[in-house]
């Protein structure tokens, strides 16, 4: 595919008639023939592939949160081993990759000299140094941060806790200690004395529901977990994890709504509109982020709200 790129690049520096799109063609052509750009094609092609079962089971429609954790902690250990043992493969691919373009391989204990600054400048490191710490281990090192600040302890143990309440495959994934570490991540609604009483609900919800009751044999998730429990009026024994069992298919409702709320934040307050106070930003959040309501109103009901919002002239 590269081959095909500087082809196609060396094809509208020959054939195009316009000055400055030759210019750029010719630009892009020596940008594809850099020791930069091959370096960095090759280390995002190394990075999407650690992390793309992660993404494919993350864009799942029925997600699968308990191999998704897993997959979580596979790809940070894939990272780390990119970083401290896979730098001379790295080389060797890229090095190879040019060899078959004949492009020229810097020597990378020569001085390195970015292409921003003046060349009279004395350079702050090597190419050696740039390409390994500065570019290699600094974005490995961004990715596994983003995967501790997306997944940190607290989001894990939430993730898991709601992984056991999941009632597919008869309730194989059930882990009363793992419930437990996520229902005291909520001491609103669990305190001390409510814990003690959770866990004797758990051990004998567990039983009840996947060793006695055969009614819950059939379930396919949390949405026909809560349905048969309400149906079998079990929610009124097991309270507690009826309300843990709430909570799992809240959160994901709630998460949505704030990312939303968060999107729509920025196409309101923007450099045109950034004084506006909170009132009124308020007050235009709201319609932008449930249009769909204000939608089904007729103008008709608009019109007479703003009529009955007029003042009136008071008669002496």
């Amino acid at each position: 595919m590269f081959g095909s790129i500087l082809d196609v690049l060396e094809s509208l520096v020959l054939d195009t008639r316009s000055t400055d799109e030759r210019a750029k063609a010719m630009g892009y052509l020596r940008a594809c023939q850099t020791f930069e750009v091959a370096f960095m094609l090759h280390l995002m092609r190394d990075i999407l592939a650690i992390t793309n079962e992660l993404n494919k089971c993350l864009q799942k429609k029925e997600q699968d949160t308990a191999n998704a954790m897993l997959l979580v902690e596979v790809a940070k250990k894939r990272l780390q081993k990119l970083r401290k043992e896979e730098w001379e493969s790295l080389i060797a691919k890229i090095s190879a990759f040019y060899i078959k373009y004949d492009i020229l391989i810097p020597r990378f204990n020569d001085p390195y000299v970015s292409s921003l600054r003046s060349r009279r400048k004395p350079a702050d490191c090597t190419v050696l140094h740039h390409y390994r710490v500065d570019v290699f281990c600094k974005i490995i090192d961004w990715q596994i941060q983003e995967l501790n600040e997306c997944f940190d302890e607290e989001t894990t143990y939430l993730l898991h806790g709601i992984s056991c309440l999941n009632p597919i495959n008869s309730f194989s994934s059930f882990d009363i200690r793992k419930i437990m570490r996520m229902a005291e991540l909520y001491p609103d609604d669990f305190d001390e004395f409510s814990m003690g009483t959770l866990e004797n609900q758990l051990a004998s919800y567990i039983i009840d529901v996947r060793d006695v009751d055969e009614r819950f044999y059939d379930l396919r998730g949390l949405c026909d977990l809560s349905k048969r429990l309400v149906q079998t009026k079990k929610h009124s024994n097991y309270p507690l994890v009826f309300r843990l069992v709430k909570l799992a298919l809240l959160l994901p409702v709630a998460t949505a709504s704030v990312e939303r709320a968060f999107s729509a934040m920025k196409f309101i307050k923007n450099d045109l509109r950034s004084r506006m106070n909170d009132e009124f930003f308020s007050g235009c959040l709201v319609p932008y982020v449930e249009k769909n309501v204000f939608d089904s109103i007729s103008n008709d009901t608009i019109i007479k709200t703003f009529q009955d919002m007029k003042p009136r002239r008071v008669q002496l």
